[in-house]
């Protein structure tokens, strides 16, 4: 029996939202971050259309989440464990076979290739599944969610930097990758793409490099004002992408987005804030923001690629400083 990821852009029965909930990680960003991710949970069970099962990990995340959240419809808090909020990366993939039944894809998690070993992180996918009442398949390799993007078709998007980065899976050739993800998730075509976003410590996930936005249809950033430090990863993503077809043969558009251009942290180090790591719900799309014209910008190219959803743009400053955004702290489960 064959089986694929779902697009994001297919329904969902629900989404799964990671809640800061150790404010030993956040340190003076906590609070901020907690209120950004309150109102990213509004959005997806309002105007998102989604039922969000915002998971805690700490009994001090689970009553912040009941004070900001615990009255709003739509919202679902669950107890869990978890190292930090990035349940893309720790939570599982969900596939779908050919009859229509759900599998929670699970696999090693170790830190983004042992960066950061935080206790329970490797639990997440259980838990999930569990939750979900979905059975849990256990894969004996290393891979993040966000490391990969998917056409619900067979096409898996990804980059070389990360998925055959010997920190995960030591001796992975491309050959290798394209084996295992055929076999655990389905993939009949897998486009590589080189290196993602200076600065970030996935080690250039995908999900902040390109996106596909429909069948064929690949979006990716184009820099944004002087200095942008990943101008030269962008143009390559595009040339690269314009070279290449899907699994079903059809060669891909290309659409740019504006990137947020150049982004520095307290320290003065450039970070990997990307407009590519919006999240596709139901009936929204979410785009993070990080400076109001470029996000403008941003908003307006999403409008356009998806006319049938409303493309809200929300704060991330605070969520950037944990290392990612919205999609990196979300898990769509379809319908």
């Amino acid at each position: 029996m064959s089986i694929a990821v779902p697009a994001e852009w297919a329904p969902h029965r629900a989404m799964w939202l990671g809640f800061p909930s150790h404010a030993e990680l956040w340190e003076a960003d906590f609070a901020a971050a907690q209120a950004e991710v309150a109102a990213l949970a509004r959005a997806l069970a309002g105007p998102g259309g989604e039922r969000v099962r915002l998971m805690t990990g700490h009994p001090d995340g689970e009553a912040a989440a009941r004070a900001l959240l615990g009255e709003v419809s739509g919202v679902e808090i669950v107890s869990g464990r978890f190292g930090d909020i990035w349940l893309r990366d720790t939570g599982p993939i969900f596939a779908k076979a050919s009859d229509g039944a759900l599998a929670a894809q699970g696999f090693r998690f170790n830190g983004w290739g042992g960066k950061y070993d935080l206790a329970h992180d490797d639990e997440v996918a259980g838990q999930i599944a569990a939750a979900a009442g979905v059975a849990l398949v256990r894969h004996d390799f290393v891979l993040e969610g966000g490391a990969l993007d998917h056409d619900g078709a067979g096409t898996a998007l990804t980059t070389a930097q990360c998925l055959t980065n010997p920190n995960r899976n030591r001796g992975w050739t491309p050959a290798a990758a394209e084996a295992a993800l055929g076999q655990a998730l389905g993939a009949r075509k897998v486009l590589w793409l080189g290196d993602g976003l200076l600065g970030d410590h996935t080690d250039g996930h995908v999900d902040n490099l390109a996106r596909f936005v429909a069948p064929g249809v690949v979006a990716c950033p184009i820099a944004w004002g002087r200095g942008d430090p990943n101008a030269g990863a962008y143009d390559d993503a595009a040339r690269r992408l314009s070279q290449m077809s899907d699994a079903a043969g059809r060669p891909l558009s290309l659409a740019r987005i504006p990137s947020p251009g150049y982004v520095e942290s307290e320290d003065g180090r450039p970070v990997p804030a990307s407009h590519m790591n919006f999240l596709i719900a139901n009936r929204a799309v979410i785009v993070p923001i990080y400076e109001e014209q470029p996000g403008e910008f941003a908003i307006q190219a999403l409008e356009h690629l998806f006319p049938d959803r409303t493309v809200i743009g929300l704060p991330s400053k605070a969520i950037l400083t944990g290392g990612g955004s919205f999609h990196c702290i979300t898990q769509q489960e379809p319908a």
